[in-house]
């Protein structure tokens, strides 16, 4: 699972804008934020970059 869809909701950041910054089509994008399927590391560490975060701000924990 990701929060893709939540640090885009918290910078007031559009799929369509991570798809074309990414380099992907808006389908694939929408599958990462909802969780649809998940993105490879490569793509997750851009993701990252792109919005400016520490790429452990786009998953959830699988620890409690």
């Amino acid at each position: 699972m990701n929060r893709i869809k939540t640090v885009l909701k918290d910078k007031g950041i559009k799929q369509t804008w991570l798809a074309e910054n990414l380099g992907k089509s808006y389908n694939v994008v929408n599958g990462y934020v909802q969780n649809r399927k998940q993105p490879r590391l490569e793509t997750l560490n851009e993701i990252a970059n792109i919005l400016n975060v520490d790429v452990r701000e786009l998953i959830i924990s699988n620890k409690k």
